[in-house]
């Protein structure tokens, strides 16, 4: 069915949902036995190939390379929609499709070509940025090292999310001049170890464990410097977690509603014999309908935030479309996990106590919302919006301590 159908609102363009067709019986099929994988932690390897196939993964490159073209508003749209068949997908691909606006955003056209051809052959990208430990904000420990004719990167990752199940990883490192840069490594390639070792109790099948480097190869075709990277990457990967919180709330919705319909016991003292007549029950069922759907409302204005500063490139627009992409998405992350964290909570109240079975599934979506949630704290977000309503002080790019976005 289409957005409109689903009363979930207007689709982000005229076309989308001619684009989103041949996804949907796929989103079915990934939604299928998605309680059953979370239960049993068995990794979506199978899921993510059917996308591949399909062309899910190359949505962004331009048509005549061999893409979808889709837009943003498109791009996060159709993550809403795997995300209620199964937010581990789509936080799994978070990575990838940040990889595809660094080609989109490039001028070096014969490197974007290339890998263009690449992602549209089916080939992804995962993360490789984050490490533990006490390091400096903005500083990392892993290096890249000249060696002969190709380089060698050598180093550990956490939160590599998305890496267990790509060709590539890409990785942050500092080369021999002290300059941070990418390199994008062949999960293939000597040297390399991408272990499933992460333990959240949410997102639990995302891959997002760690990933040694031990003087594993890297070509020069492979590395670029990370000041090249496009520049409203921070609202763009905040807003892949809100789309995934946003498709939370729907599946949330829609399985608490057939819960309802499907229920055949009620309470002594209930306001109707049947749970499905019951007006108390059905309040709750419509609250939570209608705190998923602000959620995606939110999210597909802010969406539209994000393609204005796509489109201003490096044009005279392009600091203020910059500065207020980042606001909308942070205003935006302030509320939209309060939203799915409460529609995931008071699911249970139009339910009995079977509904807290683990067979059942229903605790994975607040589960899976809590740990989303947790993502750049939205507590730094709410003083960040404050102090540019108040001062007009320009938001600053919250994962490099010395960098800032610049409003015109």
């Amino acid at each position: 069915m289409t957005m409109a159908a689903n009363a979930w609102g207007t689709p982000p363009s005229l076309t989308y949902d001619r684009l989103a067709e041949p996804f949907r019986p796929i989103f079915q099929r990934i939604a299928a036995e998605a309680v059953q994988r979370d239960r049993e932690r068995r990794l979506p390897h199978d899921q993510l190939a059917w996308l591949r196939q399909a062309g899910f993964t190359a949505l962004r490159i331009p048509v005549e390379h061999g893409g979808l073209g889709a837009t943003l508003p498109e791009l996060f749209g159709l993550l809403s929609e795997l995300a209620e068949a199964d937010s581990n997908l789509t936080q799994a691909l978070r990575a990838h499709f940040g990889f595809v606006e660094d080609l989109l955003n490039t001028a070096d056209t014969a490197w974007r070509d290339r890998w263009y051809q690449r992602i549209v052959a089916g080939e992804t990208v995962g993360s490789g940025w984050s490490e533990t430990g006490n390091e400096t904000v903005g500083k990392l420990s892993t290096t890249l090292t000249r060696d002969g004719d190709h380089w060698r990167i050598n180093g550990q990752k956490f939160y590599t999310t998305g890496s267990y199940f790509a060709d590539w990883i890409g990785a942050g490192a500092v080369d021999g001049d002290g300059d941070t840069v990418s390199a994008l490594v062949s999960t293939r390639a000597e040297g390399v170890d991408v272990i499933d070792d992460w333990d959240g109790f949410g997102q639990k099948m995302t891959g997002s464990g760690t990933a040694k480097f031990a003087d594993s190869p890297v070509d020069d075709d492979q590395v670029r410097p990370a000041s090249e990277r496009f520049v409203y990457r921070i609202a763009f990967f905040q807003l892949v977690h809100l789309a995934t919180l946003a498709g939370i709330g729907r599946a949330a919705a829609n399985e608490v509603a057939q819960a309802v319909a499907e229920r055949p016991r009620t309470y002594s003292h209930a306001a109707a014999a049947a749970s499905r007549q019951d007006p108390q029950v059905l309040q709750v069922v419509g609250r939570v309908r209608a705190l998923a759907y602000a959620a995606g409302a939110i999210v597909a204005k802010a969406a539209q935030a994000t393609q204005t500063a796509f489109e201003a490139g490096q044009g005279t627009d392009a600091g203020l479309a910059l500065a207020l992409s980042e606001i909308e998405v942070a205003q935006a992350q302030v509320v939209v996990p309060r939203l799915i964290l409460d529609a995931a909570t008071i699911l249970f109240d139009a339910l009995g106590a079977s509904a807290s079975r683990g067979s059942r599934g229903f605790d994975r979506h607040w589960r899976n919302a809590r740990t989303l949630s947790s993502h750049n704290p939205l507590i730094y977000k709410e003083r960040i919006i404050g102090d540019y309503a108040v001062n007009g002080t320009p938001p600053p790019l919250t994962w490099f301590a010395e960098e800032k976005i610049a409003a015109e």
